[in-house]
């Protein structure tokens, strides 16, 4: 049975990298759902949603309401003070787990 590796990984990290690109700047949900799914991180628009709000329950973002020039109010999502917390959290612990795995995964062996 093979499994995907690539799915796994994307299933642990997808959530730290909203909170990522919303540290940037408050989005609206197709235009987080377009950089998730160019990274290769999402299959499509409609898995980003449950997250979205699996995200709000947690405390880690907020949405609010804004107008666009090109249609209708968009929701728009921000990171919260608890949110803010959590990112940092990750970045602190995501470097030296990296390191961690590439070492134990790598080809070659050290000297």
């Amino acid at each position: 049975m093979t499994v995907d590796v690539g799915a796994q990984m994307r299933k642990g990290v997808v959530e730290y990298c909203v909170l990522g690109l919303l540290s940037r700047e408050p989005m609206y949900g197709w235009r987080l759902a377009e950089s998730l799914t160019d990274a290769g991180l999402i299959a499509s628009i409609g898995t980003l949603y449950p997250l979205l709000a699996r995200l709000r329950e947690n405390g880690w973002v907020s949405t609010f309401d804004q107008p666009s020039e090109s249609g209708p109010v968009r929701r728009y999502y921000r990171l919260t003070e608890t949110g803010i917390a959590q990112l940092a959290l990750f970045r602190e612990q995501w470097a030296p787990f990296a390191l961690t795995v590439s070492s134990l995964v790598r080809e070659d062996r050290p000297s």
